[in-house]
């Protein structure tokens, strides 16, 4: 696909990621409150009311149909153990560290597609994926003051969140992104409903609180409807680089509303995270700049 309008496209991915850090910021505020599952309950719910109406409304329903249902499942499943796993991750540290952990899941993909799919991987590559858990490690480092309850659910946030990836590159090769989008809505909504009576309760939440919970869907699916209409503008190879400003995000709102800044060695973990998966985005970007990109490998957030 040519790359129309790359600044628009650009724009849009912007507008996306900042959606996906307000998401985090205000997820970490409110399960201090709630209960992590009925937030994560909240959020697809929210998520699948909005593409229903955006398939009603654009005339699209044929698009809630797919001819491989269980693997569509399964990757909504896995996003779900992601979202569980990263939103408690949130309410236990810092956001800007949080979501560097979260940015290990590119490093993570390298290895599963070496192992699991049988991926050349290049010294180059080995490099990078070495040197950014090395900046995992300067995050997470003894006496840094991070939890290791909190380290250990990020780090199982960003595996299931590395699954996910490449499960997606698996049905993006015959599935429209919007179907994706939708089953991941369906699956998530289905499987917290289901399980709904082992974690219903907590606190009533008053007006405000209710229009935050609402919030989490609203940012989810409105972040992930900005990236779609993003990489009509632009190709994947041209955005993918973009997804790495959510870490200044997440430094900015952890600062404004949390009062936090990472100290030097969390700031060195950081950037060489940043730096290692840049490396690796820009690396497939060269390698795909004869292929067709696929908006669907893209999916950024919880």
């Amino acid at each position: 696909m040519p790359e129309a309008r790359p600044l628009t496209g650009i724009l849009l991915m912007l507008g996306a990621v900042l959606c996906f850090a307000a998401l985090d910021a205000s997820s970490k505020h409110l399960a201090q409150i709630f209960p992590v599952p009925m937030l994560v309950w909240a959020r697809y719910s929210i998520h699948l009311a909005l593409m229903l109406l955006f398939f009603a409304a654009t005339g699209r329903l044929h698009l809630a149909t797919t001819a491989r249902p269980r693997q569509q499942i399964v990757r909504g499943l896995t996003l779900v153990v992601t979202s569980l796993c990263g939103m408690a991750g949130f309410a236990a540290l810092p956001l800007a560290e949080a979501t560097a952990l979260l940015f290990v899941a590119p490093l993570i993909v390298v290895v599963l597609a070496h192992w699991l799919l049988a991926e050349r991987v290049t010294p180059g590559r080995w490099l990078a994926v070495i040197a950014g858990f090395s900046g995992a490690l300067l995050i997470a480092r003894p006496g840094g003051g991070l939890t290791l309850h909190g380290v250990l659910l990020m780090t199982l946030a960003a595996t299931a969140y590395a699954v996910y990836q490449i499960q997606t590159r698996h049905l993006s090769t015959s599935e429209n992104a919007l179907t994706l989008l939708f089953y991941t809505a369906l699956a998530g909504t289905a499987a917290m409903t289901l399980t709904l009576p082992l974690y219903w309760g907590g606190p009533r939440p008053d007006t405000l609180q209710a229009l935050q919970i609402a919030s989490l869907g609203i940012l989810g699916g409105g972040g992930h409807l900005l990236l779609i209409h993003a990489f009509r503008h632009a190709q994947a190879t041209t955005l993918s680089p973009i997804t790495f400003v959510q870490l200044i995000w997440a430094t900015l709102f952890g600062w404004l509303f949390y009062d936090h800044l990472p100290d030097a060695p969390a700031f060195a973990g950081i950037a060489v995270i940043a730096a290692s998966s840049l490396s690796i985005a820009l690396a497939e970007r060269s390698r795909q700049a004869t292929r067709t990109p696929r908006a669907a490998d893209t999916d950024t957030a919880c």
